[in-house]
């Protein structure tokens, strides 16, 4: 191996190690990885480009409106209002969950399934009295689980077999290709998770996580004839208090919200600041602020057309991790100001100006109307409780289903191709209305598509570097050449790159050392790429090893060890079962 083997492996050490510190997003990361291999001459322009045209990215994208359109026609609903109903027990409820949420998410991309979920599921536990915290796991589980059971359940099958097909220019795997392996590995999976999670999983309450407005807000009064009134909150010393923030005006009725530096003071305004409520004694002894004379009844409890109060949990992407809250500057970045700041299901105390931010912290944001239809084309926030969600078209519910059936059908029967299917399936969910425009462009989740994309450049470059045999050597080495041995060796380093980095990334990396290692033992391909989808999606051990895990983290109040203690077990199991069950698929054994 040259020096530009060496160069790629280097850089990819460097991808992986800035992708599980999190300070980057992995599409900055990966799309700098394409810009360094382009430049430097590694991989031609073309080379670096071709995943922004592989079939499997395009599915993947025309998968993600397919899933708005069985999302915002009340399709899922369907699931929940005939399947959820009264169970008998946390064993059962888990259970009314768990099946149906599976197949979903073995037809549709299991994220929007989960997203979809979260607030139903939420309502559903406080209506049957069983905590939040012995349903969210499972829900996010199961939706892993389902989303082996066909090529299109995951972008991950999606992006393995686009990869697959641009290295070897073999025709790829059908829609059903995996499902021999992802079926018994799902049934036994979750016959498992109903029989060991429902005394494994914590009871927390489901208890406000901010409890009472007065815990964190404090407020305050201008005087009437005092020096403050006609000034600027900024020429007043309001806007950068040490302890505190301010949330809002109240003036005559109405709320001034979000409240801007150059907003000016009237006598009698009503100021909310949220902080160190012990910093009330500072705050009054500011000449011309005065105690508010409605202690009585705190302003942030009455509602208000002006105002929105929003929980709001930090995505793995968001622009603010590892920036305080006064660094991050919310009311000028988003035009919101953070109540309070809610970590491992509790809140934050202290100092909220100091408060350093990171992935899965659930915040009460104060925010404009606006805010909540802003945040649905960004990817800063996992909205908890979207308030003004659009109106599902119910009477469309079951064509989008029937849409889905086509597609699947189309694809299975080989009348289509899986990329033509996927693509005539998105293109009759606009068509006919089951979503529109604006929420099929809303769906793609465009920091995962550059992710994919990008990664291409870095499987090729290893690809044709030499890199990815000389790696595909040293395993092989390891395993002495045994095919079992070296199906588990693949599925222990996807399995464990997935728990630090992006699964697709992953995977994407994982896969030119793959059919390195097939080529020089000279046996099939095919059960060590199923390999590598089954242990990219199978992530169960960390809330950051799967997008599905993060969304459930703070609806129900998990701590970080919670994960762990249920998941590195699920991992292990299920990882023994795949390798278990791929071995006896395809006939491998121990030489």
């Amino acid at each position: 191996m040259d020096w530009q083997g060496w160069f790629v492996l280097s850089l990819a050490a460097i991808a992986l190690l800035l992708m599980s510190v999190g300070r980057y997003g992995p599409h900055l990361v990966m799309l700098s990885v394409l810009i360094v291999l382009s430049a430097s001459g590694i991989v031609s322009a073309d080379e670096a480009l071709s995943g922004f045209s592989n079939t499997g990215l395009i599915t993947v994208v025309a998968m993600f409106v397919v899933a708005a359109g069985i999302h915002h026609s009340g399709g899922v609903d369907l699931v929940v209002h005939y399947l959820l109903r009264s169970p008998r027990s946390v064993r059962s409820a888990q259970a009314r969950i768990s099946l149906p949420v599976a197949l979903l998410s073995g037809f549709l991309n299991n994220t929007p399934v989960v997203a979809t979920m979260i607030p139903a599921i939420h309502a559903w536990s406080r209506k049957i009295g069983i905590s939040p915290s012995k349903l969210m796991i499972p829900l996010s589980y199961s939706a892993i689980l389902g989303g082996t059971l066909t090529l299109i359940g995951t972008s991950t099958n999606l992006v393995v077999n686009g990869q697959y097909q641009h290295l070897t220019g073999e025709e790829g795997f059908s829609i059903f290709s995996i499902t021999a392996v992802g079926l018994p590995v799902a049934i036994i999976g979750l016959g498992v998770m109903l029989l060991v999670m429902p005394r494994a999983l914590p009871d927390r309450k489901d208890q406000q996580k901010f409890g009472s407005m007065r815990e964190f807000t404090l407020e305050v009064a201008v005087a009437f004839d005092g020096p403050l009134v006609g000034k600027s909150v900024d020429e007043a010393g309001l806007r950068e208090l040490d302890r505190l923030y301010l949330v809002e005006i109240e003036r005559d009725g109405s709320v001034v919200t979000a409240v801007p530096s150059e907003e000016r003071l009237r006598g009698g305004d009503r100021l909310v600041f949220a902080g160190d409520t012990q910093a009330i004694s500072d705050l009054l002894r500011i000449h011309g602020i005065v105690p508010s004379v409605h202690d009585d009844e705190p302003s942030l409890s009455k509602d208000r057309a002006e105002r929105r109060l929003v929980e709001a949990a930090l995505s793995p992407t968001s622009d603010v991790l590892g920036m305080t809250i006064r660094d991050a500057r919310f009311r000028d970045r988003y035009g919101a100001v953070v109540l309070a700041v809610a970590r491992g299901g509790e809140r934050v105390s202290g100092n909220l100006g100091n408060i350093r931010l990171k992935t899965g912290d659930v915040l009460l944001l104060e925010a404009r109307p606006a805010f909540v239809s802003r945040q649905r084309y960004a990817k800063d926030f996992l909205l908890i409780n979207d308030l003004e969600t659009d109106t599902p078209r119910h009477d469309r519910a079951y064509l989008s289903w029937a849409i889905l059936l086509v597609l699947v059908g189309s694809a299975a029967g080989g009348f289509l191709s899986m990329l033509n299917a996927a693509l005539l399936g998105a293109a009759l969910m606009v068509l006919t209305g089951c979503c529109s425009v604006g929420q099929a462009q809303k769906a793609v989740d465009v920091p995962v598509m550059l992710t994919i994309a990008a990664s291409f450049s870095l499987g090729a470059a290893l690809e044709a570097t030499g890199a990815a045999g000389f790696l595909a050597e040293g395993i092989l080495s390891t395993s002495s050449g045994n095919p079992l041995v070296t199906l588990l060796l693949v599925y222990i380093a996807v399995s464990v790159l997935t728990e630090v980095i992006t699964n697709n990334a992953a995977a994407v990396l994982i896969l030119p050392v793959v059919l390195s290692m097939t080529s020089s033992l000279g046996i099939a391909p095919e059960p060590y790429v199923i390999a590598v989808m089954m242990a990219a999606s199978a992530s169960f051990a960390t809330p950051l090893g799967y997008q599905t895990n993060m969304m459930v983290f703070g609806p129900g109040g998990y701590r970080f060890m919670d994960f762990v203690k249920v998941g590195v077990p699920m991992n292990l199991f299920i990882g023994l079962v795949t390798v278990g069950v791929i071995s006896l698929v395809y006939g491998i054994r121990v030489s």
